[in-house]
């Protein structure tokens, strides 16, 4: 779809969108060559490879540039982009920290929305969007444009939150609450807070497990933090979810192929590493 999309600016004005690279590029003090490992290793895991050398590998919505910094170290000749300006200067700023100078990897400003933008990029052998089109305000639009990005026989992996009735409109509310200005802000925080930590401790004590380990081992989880990701998903919107059977009808008849999958149950993210068989 060609969109006339208010500027990333407006929006956050507005109370409509998070900032999220403004968080991220807190994540970045916290950086180290133990988080970007365990980001390598899950990339290695979820798409079944030991190394992407000389693969082209976009990743459509780069935040912190943690994933896009992985991929370029296992090799992959690496685009990366996003729609918020911040998230383009963290990315940036890894991409100074650890492949100054190098040609193999681009780091952009641009929307997954605007059809134009993602045309111009080309097309990839792997296709990266974790936990972002879901927070476009437009997910099915996003996923039908991004997804033509992937070329014949290459994959596109994706992560998007698990729809859950009920729970996912309650969240949305929360969300567009904290994002509309620093009284609801304060007040998702003062609730949400408490409710993360304690609903964590009641089920580690149940579970007769150490309460500190979950926290203690939080970064083996694609190399991120506990804290940065709180307020990721308690400011994360817009905000839309979808069932697996959802992703799976949508992307097939459009000539893809499920290879991976990891579900959850909860309101996480279900991903996906589907396979492009033909053009449409």
């Amino acid at each position: 779809m060609q969109t006339t999309e208010p500027t990333h600016a407006e929006q956050v004005g507005a109370g409509q969108r998070f900032e999220f690279g403004a968080n991220w590029r807190r994540f970045l003090d916290l950086l180290d060559d133990d988080r970007i490992a365990v980001a390598e290793q899950a990339l290695r895991d979820m798409l079944e490879v030991d190394r992407l050398d000389g693969l082209t590998f976009l990743d459509a919505g780069s935040g912190s540039g943690l994933s896009s910094l992985a991929a370029r170290r296992l090799g992959a000749h690496v685009t990366s982009f996003d729609f918020d300006p911040q998230s383009v200067a963290c990315t940036a700023e890894l991409r100074r920290r650890y492949f100054q100078g190098d040609e193999n990897w681009r780091v952009v400003e641009g929307s997954v929305l605007d059809a134009e933008f993602l045309r111009s990029l080309g097309q990839f052998d792997i296709v990266y969007s974790w936990g972002v089109l879901h927070h476009t305000g437009h997910m099915w639009s996003a996923i039908d444009e991004v997804r033509r990005c992937v070329r014949p026989g290459g994959r596109f992996f994706l992560a998007l939150y698990n729809e859950r009735g009920m729970r996912s409109r309650l969240w949305g509310v929360l969300k567009r609450t904290y994002c509309s200005g620093t009284p609801g802000r304060a007040a998702v925080l003062a609730v949400c807070i408490p409710y993360f930590v304690g609903s964590r401790l009641l089920s580690d004590v149940v579970r007769l497990r150490n309460p500190l380990e979950h926290y203690r081992t939080y970064r083996k989880r694609r190399g991120m933090s506990v804290v940065r990701d709180w307020i990721d998903w308690l400011g994360g919107y817009p905000f839309e979810t979808s069932s697996c059977t959802q992703v799976f009808d949508f992307l097939r008849t459009r000539g893809f192929r499920l290879d991976r999958l990891i579900s959850t149950n909860g309101s996480g993210c279900n991903e996906f590493v589907f396979r492009r068989e033909s053009l449409e």
